[in-house]
């Protein structure tokens, strides 16, 4: 069990870095996802293989479909939230960004016939109230608002990627993420070929870099992740998740050298407290049951 923690709490961690290791890349945001995800699908993929794995998904035609959708939304989500890091910064793209299980949570009493709690409203009014101390200094000129709405559409897709990924319950752990993280990949490179080709000009020291990301950060970062979410328990996950933008805003300021004023920091406990209060009434709620 404490090597299962383990992994997980890594998993996060390599998340968390992603944009620090992502600024030290020269190319634009939609290259680098490209890499990262070809990188990293190819060694699930062989992963995968080597562990003998049995591929089940043709069974569940149906659930293929909403993980395939999955997968576009993660593609696109990625794009979005590197587009957002070049533009506004690792900390703030971050917290933008995990405001996805947010609209995941009010969605959910429409989508899967779950309660919205008083609890689960207090949670997102406080979320809410993050964002606006986070970004409401930030509307200064077109490229920050340009940002901004990166930033918020990384969250929208990142919700459209957990909610088709909860449809598919019958394609689980390494053969879901292998096929959701090659999907998001022939996303990425449609898009990219429609836009430019598939000519890309990488310089020799962004190899170092693009390889982290593509195979510590998301290939084992992956790997990880959904090799050890089964075996904790399910609030366990849910709220030890949010160490992933907390750890990427940290490791932004110190890393980075970010500023952050002292009412988005303000802003930055509020929206990942009210996540984490949402989650834990959520949670809370479904262990009554039984």
């Amino acid at each position: 069990m404490k090597y299962t923690y383990l992994k997980y709490l890594l998993a996060l961690l390599l998340f968390g870095s992603n944009g620090i290791v992502a600024s030290h890349i020269s190319l634009t945001s939609y290259e680098i996802v490209l890499l990262r995800t070809l990188i990293g699908s190819l060694l699930l993929i062989a992963i995968f293989m080597l562990t003998r794995g049995k591929l089940t998904f043709w069974q569940h035609k149906r659930q293929f479909l909403f993980l395939a959708i999955s997968g576009i939304a993660m593609g696109a989500s990625w794009v979005f939230l590197y587009e957002a890091y070049q533009q506004i910064g690792v900390s703030i793209a971050s917290l933008a960004y995990y405001c996805g299980p947010v609209i995941v949570m009010v969605l959910s009493p429409l989508l899967f016939r779950e309660k919205l709690t008083p609890p689960k409203v207090a949670g997102f009014i406080v979320v809410l109230c993050g964002i606006f101390l986070v970004n409401g200094q930030a509307f200064q000129g077109d490229k920050t608002g340009w940002g901004l709405f990166c930033g918020g559409m990384s969250a929208v897709m990142y919700a459209f990627m957990v909610i088709f990924n909860k449809k598919a319950k019958n394609i689980t752990g390494l053969e879901n993420s292998m096929l959701q993280l090659f999907i998001s990949f022939l996303t990425v490179a449609t898009f990219v070929g429609l836009k430019q080709g598939f000519v890309l000009t990488v310089a020799s020291r962004d190899w170092v870099s693009i390889l982290i990301l593509g195979l510590l950060n998301t290939g084992i970062g992956c790997y990880f992740y959904f090799s050890s979410i089964g075996h904790l328990p399910v609030q366990t996950v849910a709220i030890c998740g949010y160490l992933e933008p907390l750890s990427a805003v940290i490791f932004s300021v110190l890393l980075l050298q970010e500023t952050m004023q002292a009412i988005q920091i303000l802003g930055a406990v509020l929206i990942i407290g009210g996540a984490v209060l949402g989650e834990y009434a959520a949670h809370k709620t479904v262990l009554r049951k039984y």
